[in-house]
């Protein structure tokens, strides 16, 4: 197992911790209720250093990342970031991840941990054009400072005006007394808030200057339990559930990051399933009877035929009712189809829904 840079706070702070994608990490503090109220009401910090970060660099940069991903990178100026996916060649997903355009000729891509080398040997089995590629997974920190008062507690740390840094914007500059820390308004919750990128040995004096600058708001650490249920609870895929090499981008609902003014590694055989239509979609739904669903579970239609299977499930610590996301095949995909959760072999009553399930 690996550590992450803060791994002694973690465990200094009581959090338990457990292995996730080859890393130690810390699944919840005081309790995954309060940890996801937090966030979604005050602020709340995730150690998240086990993303993997890739540098690609040259006058080839941009034309590698249109060829291995399905959104259009030509539309990011510096200082931008966008949500993509990389497909497998086979209709599938390798990943799904974050492109940020640093540079004229540079982009960051940030990846899932569990996914790092395999899409590090994916990207560069596809370099034949001479792009710089540096693998920085390892020398970087990331924290997630989310919640609707991040702006607020975070603002005594920097001298760039948080408040005018747009969704999916970014800025490089100070942070917590460090240089050139990448301060990125995108995050995992739906709450509001940063993402900070920042070097291995700098990212405990930005943690303890975090949490001095927040006290005064609540903060407090979160773990990976509550930025699950916060994810799931705005619909937000993750990787390895709900989409996988076995997915493809338009059965999960991503074709608004499917753009076809491109040729891409999969292209044409997309370009096809969007015509034809998908046989099956990935959709969100509420339990109407009591019970959670779980990842796996069979889902039913009412005379007990299996029409797909649970993703991701959990009990909505916000709205207080069983949500969960999973897929059918496409004819109960509409608003407000009834369909049956297999809960311990009996047919558990559920409605698909509109995401996101939790609304401000």
């Amino acid at each position: 197992m690996k550590d992450t840079a803060l791994s002694a706070k973690h465990i200094a702070l009581g959090a338990k911790m457990v292995p996730f994608a080859g890393y130690n990490m810390p699944v919840q503090y005081e309790g995954v209720n309060a940890e996801h109220e937090t966030v979604r009401n005050s602020v709340g910090v995730f150690d998240v250093s086990h993303m993997g970060e890739f540098l690609l660099t040259g006058p080839s940069a941009l034309a590698l990342i249109q060829k291995v991903t399905t959104n259009d990178a030509s539309t990011l100026t510096i200082g931008r970031a966008q949500y993509s996916c990389l497909p497998n060649g086979k209709g599938g997903i390798v990943d799904d991840l974050i492109i940020y355009r640093m540079k004229e000729e540079q982009y960051l891509l940030v990846v899932n941990a569990s996914n790092i080398e395999k899409d590090w040997n994916w990207i560069s089995s596809h370099n034949d054009l001479g792009v710089e590629m540096k693998n920085l997974s390892d020398d970087y920190s990331l924290l997630a400072i989310q919640g609707p008062k991040a702006v607020e507690a975070m603002q005594a740390l920097t001298s760039v005006n948080l408040s005018e840094i747009n969704y999916y914007h970014f800025e490089v500059g100070d942070f917590a007394g460090i240089e050139h820390v990448i301060i990125s308004a995108t995050g995992y919750t739906g709450s509001g808030g940063f993402e900070i990128y920042c070097k291995n040995n700098e990212v405990e004096q930005v943690w303890d200057n975090v949490f001095d600058a927040g006290a005064a708001f609540g903060i407090k650490p979160i773990g990976l339990a509550a930025r699950d249920t916060l994810r799931l609870e705005m619909g937000f895929c993750l990787y390895g559930n709900d989409i996988d090499d076995t997915t493809s981008p338009l059965e999960a609902g991503l074709g608004w990051i499917t753009k076809f003014t491109k040729e891409f590694v999969d292209s044409e055989f997309l370009k096809k399933q969007k015509e034809a239509g998908v046989t099956r979609k990935l959709v969100a739904f509420e339990m109407v009877d009591r019970g959670i669903p779980r990842h796996d579970y069979p889902i039913e239609d009412a005379n007990g035929n299996v029409i797909g299977k649970v993703t991701s499930g959990t009990m909505s610590p916000s709205m207080k009712i069983a949500i969960g996301l999973g897929y059918v095949t496409t004819e109960h995909a509409a608003i407000d189809s009834e369909i049956y959760i297999s809960i311990r072999e009996k047919g558990v009553k559920a409605k698909v829904v509109k995401l996101p399930f939790y609304k401000k």
